[in-house]
């Protein structure tokens, strides 16, 4: 599966991320963002856009309902910030630490998180078309009554994900690994798996396969 990656201008000059609280509105684009320490901090309604931010840390600070379009993380920590009801669209996470993180009720779109870490994020109530996750940590995320749109699972750890009223009809997760999914039966159907993940929804139903 093909997405759009972010589209960036080839000049974007450095700039310090707080200069965002200097904007009537909480706003930044066209930059580069290298080494920002914005943990523990609060600003809503946030927009970032055409900008690649590097070895940063946002972890713990709140950004509800920001608005991400065209925009490359690369070893940043946002672990545990609140991203609720976000917009993020056309946007790369490399190498980020996103580890409990809410992203509950958010829309993404053309959105790829790649060696990244979302354990025991949140991200239920929230619709996803055309993201892929690639050689990431999903283990304890929560992916409650989510809609699933043209997404790819790739060779990522699902360990204890939870897809209660998610549908995983066309959602491909035969590479990756779980030992236990929360996840019912009606919603699996057309979710494609691998021999060794039908044996184990197998037993999880509680039939004894006989050879």
């Amino acid at each position: 599966m093909k997405i759009e990656s972010p589209k960036l201008s080839r000049d974007l000059p450095l700039k310090n991320f707080h200069d965002i609280f200097y904007d009537e509105d909480p706003e930044l684009d066209t930059c580069t963002i290298e080494e920002a320490n914005f943990e523990n901090e609060a600003v809503e309604r946030v927009h970032l856009t055409n900008m690649m931010i590097k070895n940063s840390r946002f972890s713990n600070t709140d950004f509800k309902m920001i608005n991400l379009t065209d925009v490359y993380f690369e070893n940043c920590d946002l672990s545990n910030a609140d991203l609720s009801k976000a917009s993020i669209h056309r946007v790369v996470f490399k190498n980020c630490k996103l580890m409990g993180v809410d992203l509950s009720d958010s829309r993404f779109g053309n959105v790829l998180f790649d060696q990244s870490v979302l354990s025991l994020a949140m991200l239920g109530t929230s619709k996803f078309e055309k993201v892929i996750f690639k050689d990431t940590l999903l283990k304890g995320a929560d992916l409650y009554d989510c809609t699933l749109k043209k997404i790819n699972f790739q060779s990522c750890d699902m360990d204890g994900a939870n897809f209660e009223q998610t549908s995983l009809k066309g959602v491909d997760i035969s590479t990756s690994t779980f030992q236990t999914l929360t996840v019912s039966i009606e919603n699996l159907r057309g979710c494609k798996v691998s021999t060794q993940q039908a044996l184990q929804f197998s037993a999880l139903m509680g039939l004894e396969i006989i050879e």
